[in-house]
């Protein structure tokens, strides 16, 4: 057990010198972790902010009835009971003028302004169908919306199913962009770490050829490598988590208002704890990979 203690002490020992020795080539190669990661992170943290998007809009989605200006009380409340007869409907709210108007003011913010100048306002009454479950597919609401059309009194009738259905397409698009530029990130990564282990191999040829006459195994060789692609990795992920999480609060502001005043949902997440350690695992696993491709070359030569 103590010579095992021992070992490990001498592996990241010389692995730490290791990478203090070249600071140059290893700065490089973290920062080009870092950047990979980053890149690969971001994508990751848009596609999850998307399917939380399509997933929040998904269950509320809802078909809007916008009445005619002006529109009798007695009007209203025919349409009210028209509105809980169709079929497939789950729950019909009515949204007064005024109740708009106060939702507006309350996503809008800064941009709040843009109605202050009118006299009036200029927000129709509308009622909002809740759907059942079931019937939240692209074809029922289609039909729901065309036994609403043409009743007297609607004005307009908006529904978001194209909206959700273009929007699937988009998170596929994106899903397959971030594989394609992952791919070629993570072939860079693995060629630049194992070039600069390689780098390392050769500059500490001697000391090797040393240990090989001592009796050292191969495996007591490379592991200091290993480790030093490990670590390489290590602090690339951690340099890219933090480039991450610094670029998100930069962005988020802007973000988390546009959402609010466009579908009133509560501000985008960062990623969760188990998505951070996966992201600095990827890079010692990235660092680790290169310093095995650097090894298996060397020894081939």
């Amino acid at each position: 057990m103590i010579r095992l203690g021992y070992r490990l002490q001498y592996f990241v020992q010389t692995a730490w010198r290791g990478l203090r020795s070249s600071l140059l080539t290893s700065g490089v190669s973290v920062l080009t972790i870092a950047v990979a990661l980053g890149l690969m992170g971001g994508f990751g943290l848009l596609v999850l902010n998307m399917q939380g998007l399509l997933d929040r809009f998904g269950e509320d989605l809802q078909v809007s009835v916008y009445l005619e200006a002006d529109l009798s009380k007695e009007r209203t409340q025919e349409l009210d009971a028209t509105l809980k007869s169709v079929e497939g409907v789950r729950h019909v709210e009515y949204i007064s003028p005024e109740q708009a108007l106060q939702h507006f003011l309350s996503v809008a913010g800064t941009h709040a302004g843009l109605i202050e100048g009118l006299d009036h306002n200029p927000l129709p009454a509308s009622f909002v169908l809740t759907l059942a479950p079931e019937k939240r597919t692209k074809q029922d609401m289609a039909i729901v919306v065309e036994s609403l059309q043409g009743l007297p009194g609607i004005e307009d009738l908006v529904y978001g199913a194209d909206w959700i259905e273009g929007y699937t397409r988009a998170i596929g698009f994106v899903r397959w962009l971030a594989a394609g530029l992952g791919g070629v990130l993570v072939f860079a990564t693995v060629m630049i770490v194992a070039n600069t282990i390689r780098l390392a191999v050769y500059a500490r040829r001697d000391e090797i050829e040393i240990l090989s006459l001592v009796g050292a195994s191969r495996i007591f060789v490379s592991v200091p490598f290993l480790l030093e692609g490990m670590l390489q990795g290590l602090l690339g992920g951690l340099l890219a988590l933090a480039m991450l999480y610094a670029a998100f609060r930069l962005a988020l502001p802007e973000i988390a208002h546009g959402l609010q005043l466009l579908v009133g949902l509560a501000a985008p997440s960062f990623l969760s704890s188990g998505d951070m350690l996966l992201l600095v695992a990827c890079g010692a696993g990235l660092g680790c990979f290169g310093s095995l491709l650097a090894l298996i070359g060397g020894y081939r030569h």
